[in-house]
This record gives structure tokens, C-alpha cells and sequence, in this order.
């Protein structure tokens, strides 16, 4: 989703674009971290604490020690440069959950796919999703402490993505670190689907 031309309030200064961006991959990756790293406002969280009847259910190989799972969706928002505000929704990474994705995606310019060296075929259905739709993305690695590191070179190999779809390396701990994922994000975006970033302020 990008709103249409850009309006000025008031005072006639330029008011910024929206655009809506969802965050997927699989459950415990970090999306519901990278949200709450880069909100500029409080953010929304749909988490439920899991109990004993997701087990055999839930897979939390390589996560054990995560207690929680988001069940409809998290929400926040970023401006960017004064140009752009990022309404961010990520999606419920447990497949029984992925009935929501339809509706999460719904008029989104494009997905950062989230991946995780530790259950690196995780993210493959959020990849399949996006690809089938036809929705600009790319696939951030988060850098978990404590788990193997690799060089990109080799994660994009094992992805096997081709070289339209951006990899990159990312920590959803920093802010940083996501603005970069989700400015490339932004960027790659719309030149896939032809659009004309906003200049940028003086």
C-alpha cells in the first residue's frame, strides 16, 4: 500500500507517504522484536502464552526458551525521513495460524521475509507466499546471539532465491541495523513494481 499523491497540510509542508510493509518468517524468528525495535509508537502485539497443548502442534526446535506466539498479528509505525511513515504488520510465523496472512498482506507494497541460520527452511513458506502473489520482498538473516555465523555468500546459496530477491544480514534488536532492512526493502520495492521514490527533504 502507498497512498496516492502527496498532500500538504496546512502550513505547505509536504506530509509524508504511507506505506504498509509486512514482516513474515517463521515462529520465533524475531518479527515481532523487529517491531517493537523500530516503533516509533506503542506498538500492538496479538501474543498468547504457549501452553502444554501446543505441544506436537508448535515446533520450537532451536527456540525452547520462547514462551509466547503471536496469534493475529503485531503493528507499528516509522517514519522515515519525513518522507515516508512505515505501517508495519508482521504476520504469525506457527501454521496454524497462516489463515491471517491474506488479510495481513492485503494492499502491502512489500515483506521483509525474516530467516534464522538455525531453521533456515522456516522462512521458505513465507518466501513461497510472497513469490506466488507476486509481492516484492527481501529476507533479512537475523543474527541471533550464540548461533553459528555465516558468510552472505553462503546463506544465499542455501536460500537459492535468485538474484532479484536481496539478502541481507540484519540484528531485530537494533534499530539500525532494521532501518537499513527496511529502507532497502522500500527501495527494492518500488523499483520492482516501477514507482518513483520521494525526493528527500532538503
Amino acid at each position: 500500500m502507498v497512498s496516492g499523491p502527496s498532500s500538504h497540510d496546512g502550513g505547505g509542508r509536504r506530509l509524508p507517504t504511507a506505506v504498509k510493509i509486512v514482516i513474515a518468517g517463521g515462529f520465533g524468528v524475531g518479527k515481532t522484536t523487529m517491531v517493537g525495535t523500530v516503533s516509533e509508537t506503542q506498538p500492538l502485539r496479538t501474543e498468547e502464552i504457549l501452553t502444554d497443548e501446543s505441544v506436537g502442534v508448535d515446533d520450537v526446535s532451536g527456540v525452547e526458551r520462547k514462551n509466547t506466539t503471536t496469534v493475529a498479528m503485531d503493528f507499528g509505525r516509522i517514519t522515515m525521513r519525513d518522507e515516508y511513515v512505515l505501517y508495519l504488520f508482521g504476520t504469525p510465523g506457527q501454521e496454524r495460524f497462516w489463515f491471517m496472512w491474506d488479510e495481513v498482506a492485503l494492499g502491502a507494497l512489500g515483506a521483509v521475509v525474516l530467516a534464522d541460520t538455525r531453521r533456515l527452511s522456516d522462512c521458505f513458506p513465507s518466501v513461497d507466499y510472497f513469490e506466488r502473489r507476486g509481492t516484492p520482498f527481501v529476507v533479512a538473516v537475523n543474527c541471533f546471539e550464540g548461533a553459528r555465523q555465516y558468510d552472505l555468500e553462503e546463506i544465499e546459496m542455501a536460500l537459492n532465491l535468485g538474484p532479484k530477491v536481496p539478502v541481507m544480514l540484519c540484528d531485530a534488536r537494533s534499530l539500525e541495523s532494521c532501518k537499513k532492512v527496511l529502507i532497502h526493502m522500500v527501495l527494492h520495492a518500488m523499483k520492482m513494481r516501477g514507482l518513483t521514490p520521494a525526493p528527500q527533504n532538503a
